[in-house]
């Protein structure tokens, strides 16, 4: 072993800034933490590239004495603890005396700051840890701090900095937090000369969450106001069941005051969701707890961003019982309903043009709609039930061709509209034309499941079965479990076929082999999407890929993206949270290659676009996806890897029932 040497203060100092200062957020964040101990009501933080070159916070607190402001900057010095009992009752965000200590370390530092009881205020300049100037001059009440040059002299540190716009990312997430945490109090970024965050500061969350988020992501969330025992959680959080993501970025946790990373109530608030909300799904919020400072520890990490509590028990019932009260007492029957309620299940129809006529989806009314049988007499008009709840009138034999339904807008429930239905041949491809116009394609047809029932005459249903087994020597026999197409194939096996893989894999291979752009369809309205700012910029530079994929997107303001185009498969509900998935996709695996991001992408595409298991179809759609496989023999596992079908012989079934040993 060598000799042990005492390190020298300026590499001591070096060591203990890499503890607190990882990049240019972790200066802004100790910054402005003490601006709000010193109670100002206006904070100002300016950045230029990404806070590597340049940073400024001003506030309007109470400013620093200047006999108080050289020890300001010595190691473990705080205004915030004076004796060993402080350390159990922390109040403040900053305590431990390390921040501008760290700062100075590894950086070229400014200090401007009058106290409201001194008549000029204080310069103080310092590089490096080493002063360079302390005078007198004229400034208004509060303070001004400047870090230029962040790692400097530490070129190993400077190494590990990600590019200016992550670093001017973080730095803006940062304070997004920060500004939720204090509505009281009015926040402005500015980034590269143009301000980016502005909040009011009147004291309402509702307000900070709107001015930082936007309009799309605060109607997104419903409040939070509960008090169990000395912790009380206000706040808000996610709709269930329609409004969640992909991931955890937008579940943000504060105790008194401060922002923080907790299990204990990250497992509460997904804890409460359950039941609400998809599996893999992950609900936002934005919820502030306040407890007695005895019952945890905030000194258990360097930034302080992660605390410990005496009891974990009465934390995760409170945020559990907040979250869940909200969740339950929210009667989705009374959310505006969305502005399309047209849904589109044919590309053709997409582009159609105006006249062409709309094709109405009424699979989210077939659970709870009533079906009434014809009178023999002409149709009479259509009467809604006491509770306003839409029906469907079957019209007689002797006009098949024609459903009246009626009219689904929220607006005017008590109109009917005739919908002549299309030639459900065509639909399918089973027309001869249709037939002509798929050899000439090279594309892989897909059949379009609706996952609708049709109104069919028996003897429509037993036509078409006749017809694949005289086309392919195929039997339909039925579907288990609204999940698995049970086919006779030949005399001694039985074919069973997940629909789900199977209308998944050729809508996979579809859009692989329209790729460019070419499965895409422009939307009426582009769709807005509020993503993270991390998210934000790898979606912008993906913006090429993505439009290849179908999906043609544009930069809205900060965090705002609009979707312009997306594949034709997709129906509107399924946008957004296909491109949630995609941009947190993308977020994880950014050192992937073209070709991969790409394929992942098709296989999310597909999978949203494909009929689900549990759907119910009609008996023509699934010949009509037999009938596409028997094509492409090729077609045998799903995207994922699963298999597509399966045979089981006549021989195993006789076997099991005993019939033959």
């Amino acid at each position: 072993m060598g000799a042990i040497n005492v390190l020298p203060k300026n590499i001591a100092e070096l060591i203990a800034a890499g503890e607190v200062i990882e990049r240019p957020a972790s200066v802004i964040k100790e910054l402005v933490e003490n601006s709000i101990d010193a109670g100002a009501h206006n904070i100002s933080v300016e950045i230029r590239r990404g806070g590597v070159e340049y940073m400024r916070v001003t506030d309007d607190g109470c400013g620093i004495m200047r006999e108080d402001v050289k020890n300001a900057f010595l190691r473990h010095a705080t205004s915030k603890i004076s004796e060993r009992d402080d350390l159990d009752s922390i109040a403040t965000l900053g305590f431990r005396g390390e921040a501008l200590a760290s700062i100075c370390a590894v950086s070229r530092v400014e200090l401007l700051t009058k106290s409201d009881r001194e008549e000029h205020g204080t310069r103080y300049a310092i590089d490096g840890g080493e002063e360079q100037s302390f005078d007198l001059i004229g400034c208004p009440n509060g303070t001004t701090f400047i870090a230029r040059d962040i790692f400097y002299n530490v070129p190993a540190r400077m190494k590990f900095l990600k590019k200016d716009v992550t670093e001017g990312n973080a730095v803006t997430t940062m304070l997004e937090r920060i500004a939720l945490s204090h509505p009281e109090i009015s926040f402005t970024l500015i980034r590269d000369g143009k301000q980016t965050i502005k909040t009011q500061g009147d004291g309402k969350l509702g307000n900070a969450v709107f001015q930082v988020f936007g309009k799309e992501f605060y109607n997104t969330l419903i409040p939070v106001d509960y008090k169990r025992g000395n912790i009380s959680v206000s706040g808000y959080v996610s709709k269930p069941v329609s409004s969640v993501r992909a991931n955890r970025n937008m579940q943000m946790f504060y105790i008194n005051g401060r922002y923080v990373r907790s299990k204990t109530a990250m497992a509460a608030l997904e804890q409460a969701y359950k039941g609400s909300i998809m599996v893999g799904k992950y609900p936002s919020c934005v919820l502030l707890m306040k407890m007695n400072c005895s019952q945890l520890d905030v000194n258990v990490h360097p930034a302080k961003l992660e605390v410990r509590f005496t009891n974990e028990a009465p934390v995760f019932d409170s945020v559990y019982h907040a979250v869940r009260s909200a969740v339950m007492n929210y009667d989705t029957r009374n959310e505006a309903p969305p502005e399309n309620t047209v849904r589109f299940t044919s590309p053709q129809l997409l582009a159609a043009p105006a006249d062409r006529g709309r094709q109405l989806d009424l699979s989210a009314l077939t659970e709870n709609m009533p079906v009434k049988t014809a009178p023999e007499k002409s149709a009479p008009a259509i009467v809604p039930h006491d509770d306003d709840e839409p029906e469907i009138y079957i019209p007689p034999r002797d006009d098949p061709g024609k459903v009246i339904v009626e009219d689904i807008s929220y607006a005017a429930v008590n109109k009917a509209v005739r919908v002549t239905s299309v030639d459900l041949a065509a639909k399918f491809g089973y027309s001869p034309a249709a037939e002509e116009e798929k050899k000439s394609d090279p594309v892989l047809p897909v059949p379009e499941l609706s996952a609708v029932r049709e109104i069919t005459a028996p003897q429509k249903q037993q036509a078409e079965e006749k017809t694949i087994q005289e086309d392919t020597g195929l039997k339909y026999i039925g579907e288990a479990f609204r999940t698995y197409i049970i086919i006779e194939y030949d005399e001694n096996r039985l074919m069973f076929i997940d629909k789900h893989a199977a209308h998944e894999r050729l809508i996979y291979e579809r859009l692989k082999k329209e790729n460019r752009g070419g499965n895409a369809q422009f939307l009426l309205e582009p769709v807005s999407m509020t993503l993270d700012n991390e998210e934000c910029r790898v979606i912008l530079e993906n913006r090429e890929m993505l439009a290849q994929t179908g999906f043609e997107v544009d930069s809205f303001g900060e965090k705002t993206i609009l979707i312009r185009s997306a594949p034709v498969m997709l129906e509107k509900e399924d946008i957004l949270e296909s491109f949630t998935e995609i941009a947190d996709y993308l977020c994880r695996h950014r050192k992937l290659q073209l070709s991969e991001k790409m394929e992942w992408i098709y296989a999310n595409t597909a999978c949203r676009a494909a009929v689900k298991a549990g759907n119910e179809n009609d008996p023509r759609e699934l010949i009509a996806l037999v009938r596409t496989l028997e094509d492409n023999p090729q077609v045998r596992y799903c995207p994922h890897g699963r298999p597509i079908y399966f045979f089981l012989s006549k021989r195993e079934l006789e076997k099991s029932f005993g019939r033959i040993q």
